[in-house]
């Protein structure tokens, strides 16, 4: 290959910018990133945006690398064998490697009334969209968080802190992913934030109409507000552009991240699927994936063979407003230990995963190659063995 090496990053999430900042380790590739703001969203960040403690949006210039192009746009389809994508300006990229980070959001609930009634949190848009409801929202309205996961924890004590009557219904436990003394410590938490925690079997939503919520035990819970924080969907640009797909959408790749279809194209983050067993979605597992994903295009750049991506998950952590949080710890296989970091020490470990979240951006962007993350090389493989096969090989395109 003579002359400058185009790559193009569809997706300017973690994994996205991670990706194209590692890239620029080569001083002949030429990157571009397609995404449709013009702004940086830490989603970490977006229960803050909702509860006014944070506006959620960082400037690229702040954490692209220089040199790297920024095109404000969509993609709307990728041409594999043209090696290109159409924008929806109408405009066309050629690449000579894809990048495709495009990320998630909420997926189109299915309970009825939901989609016409609930307020989703996961976009910048849809956070914004709900801040200014809330906004004329008197503060002793009723407002309900459907989802007992991380982001309806984290929202529903946001939201309790500023003042607001809030109702968490779970639909099952409480904090699935925490180890059962942080569940405790969390639901004492709540409690301090006047938060009414609903959970346990029975508890699921079943329909949501303009003022309230009903459960699938019968009760009907009042809500003037109500907030869907639950359920899972990303882009559907793979299975438009004729790409093969997991079952919720996202692209299958192997165990280096390279599409099964086209060795040209490679994945990163929530939209990726390698092996068709995807990592957990979180911003730690995006820029890992997003620097591996430069990785295996580099070492195709230099004609040699990517290597398997290895990545494990030290801990998580859940925010409760702006004074508690819980720092779960967690084996390399991701499951939670009995030991975890409440309190003030809990806030300030989740408040220094968020800024490093960013931190780790910037950092790739003046050292590109910089950044390392915990491996085991045991985990990954155990899974895919228990999964009933080798790990896949993707199709030898060129």
């Amino acid at each position: 290959m003579s002359g400058n090496i185009d790559v193009v990053v569809v997706g300017g999430g973690y994994a996205g910018v991670m990706a194209a900042n590692r890239l620029t380790q080569r001083d002949d590739v030429r990157v571009t990133v397609v995404n449709p703001r013009q702004v940086f969203v830490p989603r970490l960040r977006l229960h803050q945006l909702v509860g006014g403690t944070h506006d959620a949006v960082v400037d690229y210039q702040d954490v692209l690398a220089e040199g790297v192009r920024l095109v404000a746009d969509s993609v709307t389809r990728i041409d594999p064998a043209e090696r290109s994508v159409t924008l929806a300006d109408g405009g066309n990229l050629r690449y000579d490697y894809l990048v495709y980070a495009v990320g998630s959001g909420s997926a189109g609930p299915r309970v009825p009334g939901a989609a016409e009634f609930a307020y989703p949190v996961a976009t910048l848009e849809a956070a914004q969209r709900l801040r200014s409801v809330l906004f004329d929202t008197p503060m002793t309205a009723p407002v309900t968080v459907v989802g007992g996961g991380p982001t309806g924890i984290e929202t529903a004590a946001e939201l309790a802190e500023r003042g607001r009557a809030v109702t968490l219904v779970c639909g099952g436990v409480l904090g699935p992913y925490l180890h059962p003394k942080a569940r405790r410590t969390a639901r004492k938490y709540l409690a301090r934030l006047g938060v009414t925690v609903v959970e346990g079997p029975g508890t699921a939503v079943t329909a949501v109409t303009r003022d309230a919520v009903e459960l699938g035990d019968g009760r009907r819970q009042a809500s003037q507000v109500t907030i869907w924080t639950v359920g899972f969907g990303v882009p559907d640009l793979a299975n438009r552009s004729g790409l093969r797909t997991d079952t919720a959408g996202r692209l299958l790749t192997d165990e280096t991240l390279t599409s099964l279809d086209d060795e040209r194209i490679v994945a990163a983050g929530d939209s990726s699927a390698p092996s068709d067993l995807p990592f957990r979605m979180s911003a730690y597992a995006a820029g890992c994936l997003g620097a591996h994903a430069a990785d295996t295009v580099l070492r195709r750049i230099a004609g040699e063979q990517p290597a398997p991506i290895d990545l494990s998950f030290p801990a998580m952590c859940i925010s409760f407003g702006r004074n508690a949080g819980i720092f779960q710890l967690g084996r390399k296989d991701d499951t939670a230990l009995p030991l975890y970091f409440p309190g003030f020490a809990g806030k300030k470990l989740k408040e220094f995963a968020c800024e490093a979240s960013v931190k780790h951006l910037v950092t790739e962007a003046r050292k590109p190659g910089s950044h390392h993350w915990p491996k085991d090389g045991k985990h990954r493989p155990r899974l895919l063995r228990e999964q009933g096969g080798a790990p896949v090989v993707a199709d030898q395109v060129v």
